[in-house]
This record gives C-alpha cells, sequence and structure tokens, in this order.
C-alpha cells in the first residue's frame, strides 16, 4: 500500500446471493437459472475494497454487521483486501443482496438492508488522517447527512456516490466535494432527466462525474468538461463495476492524481472488474489496473463525445 493519506468509506455491507440466468425476468416470470454462488458484497464494502486493492492507499470502513454467519465472509474479505474495519455489531441480521446476472452481464439487484440499516451519526470515527470520505446511499439518509457534514466541518473532502438513486436534500449536496452519479441516478438527484449540463447545472459548485456504463464517464469540475471512454474488456458480470470506479477515483485522488488521471485509473480498473463474476471478488489488484493503463485499449474519445452531446442541451462545453 502507498503510505500517506488515507480514505475512510463509511456505508454498507451485503452478502450477495448470486444467479446465472439466460436473462433478467420480466415481472412475473420465471427463469431458470445455472450457477450459483455467494460473494462479498454491498456498495460501501465494494467500494472499500476497491480503494485498498486496486487504488492501494490506507483504507477504512465504518460497517454494521449482525452477529450470524453472514457477516464472517464479508469480513474475511475487507482484511483479506487490507481494510481496516471499523465494525457496529447489531441485533439485526447482516444484510443481504439477491442478484441475477444474464449472459448478457446484466443485472438486477433486490436489497435486504439489515444491519446497514442500524448506522446512526455517532457511529463516525476519529477522522484523523483521513483525507477522503466516501460516502453511498445504502445506509439510512440523516447519518450520511451527518457524517458528510463532520467531514467537511474537519477539512475531509466527501465523495458521495448517489446511488441507490433518490432526491437528496440541498444540505447534503451543500457537504458533498464530488458526486458520482449514473444517468438515472442524476436524474432523481436533480429532477431533470435528458439534458447532463441542466442536469449537472443544477448541483451548483459540485464536482459531478457520470458514469456511462459501457460507453466510458464524464464529468464536469471547476476547470471544465472531462471526458473518459471506457477500456475494451469482454464482460461477464457488470455486478461492482460503478463501485470499484468509486473506490480506484477517491484512491487515486487520496494518492495525489488529477481529476482527470483518477478518472482513468477509475476506468481501467472498472473494466477488469467487468471480467469476473462477483462484486468484491472481482475487483482487480493495483498491479492489473497498471497493466490495463499501460496496454488496455480505450474506446473511441469521439464516440463518447458524439454521446454526451446528444444528451446535453448544449454541446460547446465538451472537449
Amino acid at each position: 500500500m502507498t503510505s500517506g493519506n488515507t480514505v475512510l468509506v463509511a456505508g454498507s455491507a451485503n452478502l450477495d446471493f448470486v444467479v446465472r440466468a439466460p436473462h433478467i425476468p420480466a415481472p412475473g416470470e420465471t427463469v431458470l437459472g445455472s450457477d450459483f454462488s455467494t460473494f462479498p458484497g454491498g456498495k460501501g464494502a465494494n467500494q472499500a475494497v476497491a480503494c485498498a486493492r486496486a487504488g492501494g492507499v490506507r483504507t477504512r470502513m465504518l460497517l454494521a454487521l449482525g452477529n450470524d454467519a453472514y457477516a464472517l465472509p464479508l469480513e474475511h474479505s475487507l482484511r483479506e483486501a487490507g481494510v481496516e474495519a471499523h465494525i457496529v455489531r447489531t441485533g439485526e441480521p447482516t444484510g443481504v443482496a439477491f442478484i441475477c446476472v444474464s449472459d448478457e452481464a446484466e443485472n438486477a439487484i433486490t436489497v435486504a438492508p439489515g444491519a446497514n440499516s442500524q448506522l446512526r451519526p455517532e457511529h463516525l470515527p476519529d477522522l484523523a488522517g483521513v483525507t477522503h470520505l466516501l460516502l453511498q446511499l445504502e445506509t439510512p439518509l440523516d447519518p450520511v447527512l451527518a457524517w458528510a457534514q463532520a467531514a467537511r466541518a474537519a477539512g475531509v473532502r466527501v465523495v458521495l456516490n448517489a446511488a441507490p438513486a433518490q432526491a437528496l436534500p440541498q444540505t447534503l449536496l451543500e457537504s458533498v466535494d464530488v458526486l458520482i452519479a449514473n444517468e438515472g441516478e442524476l436524474a432523481a438527484v436533480t429532477g431533470v432527466e435528458d439534458d447532463m449540463a441542466a442536469a449537472v447545472a443544477r448541483l451548483g459548485r459540485v464536482d459531478v462525474i457520470v458514469t456511462l456504463g459501457a460507453r466510458g464517464s464524464c464529468a464536469h469540475t471547476q476547470g471544465g468538461w472531462v471526458l473518459q471512454p471506457a477500456f475494451e474488456v469482454d464482460a461477464v458480470d457488470t455486478t461492482g463495476a460503478g463501485d470499484t470506479y468509486c473506490g480506484a477515483f477517491v484512491a487515486a485522488l487520496a494518492a495525489g492524481d488529477t481529476f482527470a488521471e483518477a478518472m482513468r485509473r477509475a476506468a481501467a480498473a472498472s473494466a477488469l472488474a467487468c471480467t469476473r463474476m462477483g462484486a468484491q471478488a472481482s475487483i482487480p489488484a493495483r498491479a492489473e489496473v497498471e497493466l490495463m493503463l499501460a496496454q488496455g485499449r480505450e474506446l473511441a474519445r469521439d464516440e463518447l463525445r458524439r454521446y454526451c452531446e446528444m444528451s446535453r442541451g448544449s454541446s460547446s462545453l465538451i472537449p
């Protein structure tokens, strides 16, 4: 691990129950699946593992677990990745997620939060040495807001992954330095659909990254727009790819990379995560990310630019 700055991730941890099927079932449809496995998951835990394993930075995590067998693989996965876990034990069962992965590598996910719902504002650990706090929305909103405000007051940069999609109070947005969202999540946060520029403008001074799946990502920062095409891979499971992006991005910022450099590193890590099954199990090591950065092939930037221009009211800001 690189020395120096520390990332604190506060959020969810779930045990994922994953079934592969020919396609995602429609309402009322029964689909016969094939492979079944369990994997450590949860947006918070996935992002913490990505910070430590793919990003190679010192990583701590605040999470809640039950006193049950489902907690054990989650603790093991965090420990193996080198994450320092601050665990709140609750009377609720450990959170679980039920995931169907199609042959096209798409997924549908249902989460039972369990212990995650018991996290409270007062559970935030000491922020000494922490430079970046990474948050998501699989835990109650009140503690997320309190943690963001406490971090901002302590001079810690706050990064929020606005997932799962929901409207957010202005007080939370005002406490965030970087917002990471896909197109649906951005629309839920801002109330603006099909116009990326208008949605981003509504968020004010916050830096915004919009993840665009297999196309890549784009961002609006105080310096203007940044485009990052995806790396070409043969995808088998996209579960956890977005979380890998978030964790690798924040780790890169903590290690001193520029915003654009951090986006490229995150793109490489998330692409590699799509080539394996599972959430935390698919997150690559830092050495693999370095190899992808050196030898991997990015999709055409012009294609990403055209897509972003079609998703915006004005194309003049796209580089």
